[in-house]
């Protein structure tokens, strides 16, 4: 939407010719400025490019991976240099506000590379443009001649194609990097709103149990957590924290990052005041919740005041709980003393979710971001985004961010385009032999025997995971599963699936076994 910028309304015009005079000496000036700058400029287009490179290799180092390749790389370039003035463009404005928040980070590239401090400037290349009104002749004896009035400017606000799709994207990269450091325990996330499933299950009801009755009197004073990223650990540690400040709210909780815990320890340790922070933990905490512990690897002062601090919340019967993407015994960097005491409590792991517990993750966020997606959507992202749950529920972000600024439809083009999904000629439509096959390989038991008559214990088990997969997966009727497996009648069928059902909900080692196949699947 273009409007012509009302001068007269905002400014008192005495005697027009003066204001002309005036208007046009300060065109001159700021033409004659522009001159000087230009002349000023020392850098060749080349020189530019290779300053430009480095910073941008210095940047990769500072910021979080997908907002470098977002905002920073085949985006920020350098246009020119001058005394104290240095000048990057962008391709939008809102690229532009991102970029800002590093102008710190750019400056002292700039100062690692050449040696200067300069005053870091950002412009977007679509930045809203005060422009002469075409018509306007260029010489300035034709500008001397138009009145004051005549001299338009025209203002264009409509957002570009391109702005509504950073916007969207950056809604969906801060969802995949939230700001974990200081962190604040999250009252949004609680067990209630926890997707319980075969491959989580464990983790959950240990934290649970830790949460009823946290300490020495509890099931588990030491519990540690480890899966991939974006499995739902950090979720569990707000959780627990949710529910003993609510059930036992005389109890201090802590819960931060082994980064934050190194960065407060060297602080201290800086100002002579160590014995402050083991004080603060071993004294004044009743339950310590560290996310993601494998950070202190190669850390090893931090190491050692770690082990201090375990041992005696550990000794006063104190509730642990850490978090990590490894087991204790398989973090590098990590003295063997501590992986022991890592390892005294309960050690539990989270698997990628199976396909039902993928759907029911997205229709629970679904309802938290008070969007609308069909069924037909959600099992197309379900069966997709297989192993991470972050990524899973930010392809919902980014769906209702692009629905919302696009004024668009989610559909299923519309979900293949953004999320990158191919299309569904490319897919493998799964049958009963495709179950069969997987399961015979991941069990080491020849196709024939699950198809025969044979009872012995390994096949009927691996029988009747491939019958629950069948059922589950393909959605094969009773008859069709029986039928495969040996001619058997559809009532055993249905006893093989109802066992596993209810086994997986318990059986740790029964779940990592299904998930596995599907994964294979």
């Amino acid at each position: 939407m273009a409007h012509d910028f009302p001068f007269d309304h905002f400014l008192k015009i005495g005697n027009k010719n003066t204001s002309v005079n005036t208007f046009n000496n300060h065109l001159n000036h700021l033409e004659s400025h522009a001159v000087s700058d230009l002349n000023a400029q020392a850098f060749h287009d080349e020189e530019l490019s290779v300053i430009n490179t480095e910073i941008l290799n210095h940047l990769r180092t500072v910021v979080p991976e997908l907002k470098f390749k977002t905002y920073f790389e085949n985006n920020l370039e350098l246009k020119s240099i001058n005394e104290s003035n240095v000048n990057f463009e962008v391709k939008t404005a809102f690229i532009k506000k991102s970029v800002e928040l590093y102008k710190e980070e750019i400056a002292k590239a700039l100062y690692n590379v050449l040696g200067t401090l300069y005053e870091v400037y950002i412009e977007s290349k679509d930045q809203t443009d005060y422009q002469l009104d075409k018509g306007a002749p260029a010489s300035n004896a034709n500008v001397n001649s138009k009145s004051f009035n005549d001299v338009k400017f025209t203002l264009d606000l409509t957002p570009t194609r391109d702005d509504l799709a950073s916007k969207a994207h950056a809604q969906y990269i801060e969802h995949m990097n939230p700001n974990q450091s200081g962190i604040i325990i999250d009252r949004s996330k609680t067990f209630d709103n926890f997707i319980v499933g075969p491959t989580n299950n464990m983790a959950q009801a240990a934290s649970k149990a830790v949460a009823q009755n946290p300490g020495k009197n509890g099931k588990y004073p030491s519990i540690y957590v480890h899966s991939n990223s974006g499995l739902g650990k950090t979720h569990l540690l707000h959780a627990v924290a949710n529910e003993i400040n609510e059930k036992h709210p005389s109890l201090t909780v802590c819960l931060i990052t082994a980064r934050d815990f190194m960065d407060e320890m060297i602080t201290l340790m800086k100002n002579n005041r160590i014995n402050e922070f083991v004080k603060k933990y071993t004294e004044k905490v009743d339950v310590l919740m560290i996310d993601d512990i494998h950070e202190l690897k190669n850390k090893e002062g931090t190491q050692d005041q770690f082990f201090h601090v375990f041992n005696e919340m550990h000794n006063k019967g104190k509730q642990l709980i850490f978090t990590s993407d490894k087991r204790p015994k398989e973090i590098d960097g990590i003295s063997e003393r501590i992986k022991t005491r890592l390892q005294w409590g309960l050690v539990v792991d989270i698997q990628p979710p199976d396909l039902e517990t993928r759907i029911a993750i997205l229709r629970r966020k679904m309802e938290g971001l008070d969007l609308y997606v069909t069924e037909d959507v959600l099992t197309l992202i379900a069966s997709r985004i297989k192993t991470n749950i972050r990524e899973l529920e930010g392809s919902l972000v980014r769906l209702k961010a692009v629905s919302e600024l696009m004024n668009v439809e989610i559909e299923i083009d519309l979900v293949r385009e953004q999320l990158m999904l191919p299309n569904n000629e490319s897919d493998k439509e799964l049958t009963i032999e495709h179950v069969a096959k997987a399961t015979a390989q991941y069990f080491r038991i020849p196709l024939a025997d699950l198809k025969s008559k044979g009872r012995s214990q390994d096949i009927t088990k691996a029988r009747h995971i491939a019958m629950y997969l069948a059922r589950k997966i393909v959605n094969a009727k009773q008859q069709e599963i029986g039928s495969y497996f040996g001619g058997r009648d559809h009532s055993s069928v249905i006893h093989a699936v109802s066992a596993i059902s209810e086994k997986v909900k318990l059986d740790a080692t029964l779940s990592k076994d299904i998930n596995s196949i599907e994964s294979n699947l």
